[in-house]
Parts: structure tokens; C-alpha cells; sequence
């Protein structure tokens, strides 16, 4: 099959024509199956939680809108599972995941398709350094099981090493070790100049440091992250959910993991403070006022949760299209999903 597009039309000529094809879609299912074993074995519960909800949350992205005629209200489908599972640690489930498609209405490319598929877990009575760990543990087992036994693989002609420990780093340092600049010591004014003179567009002109430092860590960073490399402490600013730094208030204990200079995972210690959490919500409700799609709402059932007591707790997400994507050598993401979303011939 000569035509990439038609094989994403027509799926089925392509699974018939091409065995790599096949291939790649074996060891998709075959790598959810070993994540469930895997997780199973450390005594995780699956659950399944709603994809229609009335409040878009548990993430900073723009959802898809849809109607529910008998009630006649909006309700927007799932752009994460988060706060849905974290009540079930409230509710005494102390290690639970689930593993499902989510749908968020962004751009497409090599890496984004409007629905995707992730696992979310979350462990009480553990941190984000717990699921550093754990994200290791799965990555290493789900890679030998379908690479013979192998963590070293090749992705689109770079060799990447799966062995466990990461590299970790924080996000300021690798952002100084690119541009020389520490943000996290800058003033507000500071770092919109500083962000100017390296030639990140900023057009938030009240943007403090803490929103500047993770775009310019997209433009300077990002895609030089080609060895498994957990990117720790993120600014209080882009994380809502996230506990706080003790020692720094200004951050949080949150990481990423990046692989081949792409995002595979997102991690957190839980925040747990329902006064804090409250005040996160109301905080990226007047930045969706002010005009961003992207900010959450409100989630005051989900306050009242977190009144009740949640402990400790760890949190991750990870994609599974994109680790798929990495173990199968595939450059885009069209080829790990069986039916990825096309635009009709006729637009």
C-alpha cells in the first residue's frame, strides 16, 4: 500500500497488505496487557469512570462539547480521569487505576490526535518520587516483554536506553544549562525581558516567571531530551492540581517524563489541601475569564472530597499511544491507532 493516507482510511486493506502493520498493533495490545499485569501484581484496582461529565477538569486543556438532550445541559467529555480516581482514594481504594480514552480538542500532529488513550494510577501514602519509580518499573517490564528482553531500542535512528534509573533534573536547571538564565531568581519584569531577548513570544504582559519558564523550556529544551529524562519541580503556575515544595513554595513536586524529545508521562504528590485546591480552581477560573480555553473550572464537588481527608498521595499518567509509538519505532501517532481521526474527503 503506496498511499499513507488511504492506509489510514482504509485500515482494514492495510492490515491485510502489510505485516509490519499488524505487527505494531499486536504489540499495542499485547503492552496494555503486560501494564495490567504489571499493576495487578502490585495490588492496583481497575476502574472505569464516566467520560461525560459536567465539568471539564484534571487538566489544562480545551474539551469537546456535547448535549445531553433528557437533562438539556452541556456536558464535555473527559479530557482526564484524575479527580474522578482521586475520590476513590478519598474513598479509601488506596492504589486504583484506570486505563481510557481521552478526548481533547486540540491540534493534530505527529504526537496529538483528539482522542487518545492513557493509563492514570494513582497510590496513596506515596509521592512523586514514588512514581518515578513506578514509571520505571512499567517502562522496564512492559519493554522487555515485547523487545526480548531488551531495554536498549532504536526510535527513528537514535539510541535510547529504557534502563532504569532516569536522569532527573529539575526544570530551572535545564533551562539555565540551555540559555544561562536562572528564571526562578527573576522578577516578574525580568523574565518577560529576558524571555524577549532569547526570542520566546510572551504575550501575556502580566505573565510571571513561573508561567515564562516552562515556554521557554518548550523552545530550548524539550527536543533535546532524547534519553529518558524525568523533568522535576514545576512552577505552582501550570500545575493545579500539584503539592507544593516545602522547601519552595513557588514550586511544585510534579515531573515529566521525556523521551526522544516528547512528553511520555505526568506526575505529581497530589494536592491534598482543600483550601489551596479551592483557591488553584479559582485562580485558573479567572485566567479562563481572562480568555483561556485551556484553564479548569471550579470542581467544588471535588473540594468537598478533599474535605473528607485524602492522604498522601502519588499520581501519573501515562500515554499510551506515544510509549506504542516509541517501542514500535513509529513517527506518528496514526500508526498505533487503528482508526485515527481524518478529515472527510470531501472537506
Amino acid at each position: 500500500m503506496t498511499s499513507t493516507e488511504l492506509k489510514y482510511r482504509q485500515r482494514y486493506v492495510d492490515l491485510i497488505m502489510s505485516d509490519d502493520s499488524r505487527r505494531n498493533f499486536e504489540i499495542r495490545s499485547k503492552f496494555i496487557s503486560y501494564v495490567r499485569s504489571f499493576l495487578d501484581g502490585r495490588g492496583y484496582m481497575e476502574v472505569e469512570t464516566p467520560v461525560l461529565n459536567t465539568i471539564s477538569g484534571g487538566a489544562t486543556a480545551r474539551p469537546f462539547i456535547t448535549h445531553h438532550n433528557t437533562l438539556d445541559i452541556d456536558m464535555f467529555l473527559r479530557i482526564a480521569t484524575e479527580l474522578n480516581l482521586k475520590r476513590l482514594i478519598v474513598g479509601g481504594i488506596e492504589r486504583v487505576y484506570e486505563i481510557g480514552r481521552i478526548f481533547r480538542n486540540e491540534g493534530m500532529d505527529a504526537t496529538h490526535n483528539p482522542e487518545f488513550t492513557t493509563i492514570e494510577l494513582y497510590q496513596a501514602y506515596t509521592d512523586y518520587k514514588g512514581m518515578m519509580e513506578l514509571a520505571e518499573g512499567v517502562i522496564d517490564h512492559c519493554c522487555k516483554a515485547v523487545n526480548g528482553g531488551r531495554t536498549k531500542i532504536t526510535y527513528q535512528g537514535s539510541e535510547i536506553d529504557l534502563t532504569a534509573p532516569f536522569k532527573r533534573v529539575t526544570m530551572n536547571d535545564a533551562v539555565r544549562e540551555k540559555t544561562g538564565v536562572d528564571f526562578m531568581s527573576l522578577t516578574d519584569e525580568q523574565a518577560r525581558a529576558e524571555a524577549k531577548r532569547l526570542g520566546v513570544e510572551v504575550e501575556d504582559k502580566t505573565a510571571t516567571a513561573g508561567k515564562i519558564l516552562p515556554m521557554v523550556f518548550d523552545a530550548f529544551v524539550e527536543d533535546t531530551l532524547i534519553q529518558p529524562t524525568f523533568v522535576i519541580d514545576y512552577p505552582v503556575e501550570i500545575s493545579p492540581l500539584s503539592k507544593r515544595k516545602p522547601d519552595d513554595p513557588r514550586l511544585t513536586e510534579r515531573f515529566e517524563l521525556f523521551i526522544a524529545g516528547h512528553e511520555y508521562a505526568n506526575a505529581f504528590s497530589e494536592l491534598n489541601d482543600p483550601i489551596d485546591q479551592r483557591g488553584r480552581f479559582i485562580q485558573q477560573a479567572m485566567e479562563r475569564a481572562k480568555g483561556d480555553d485551556e484553564a479548569m473550572m471550579i470542581d467544588e464537588t471535588f473540594c468537598t472530597a478533599l474535605e473528607y481527608g485524602m492522604p498522601p498521595t502519588g499520581g501519573i499518567g501515562l500515554g499510551i499511544d506515544r510509549l506504542v509509538m516509541l517501542l514500535t519505532d513509529s513517527p506518528t501517532i496514526r500508526d498505533v491507532l487503528l482508526f485515527p481521526t481524518m478529515k472527510p474527503i470531501d472537506k
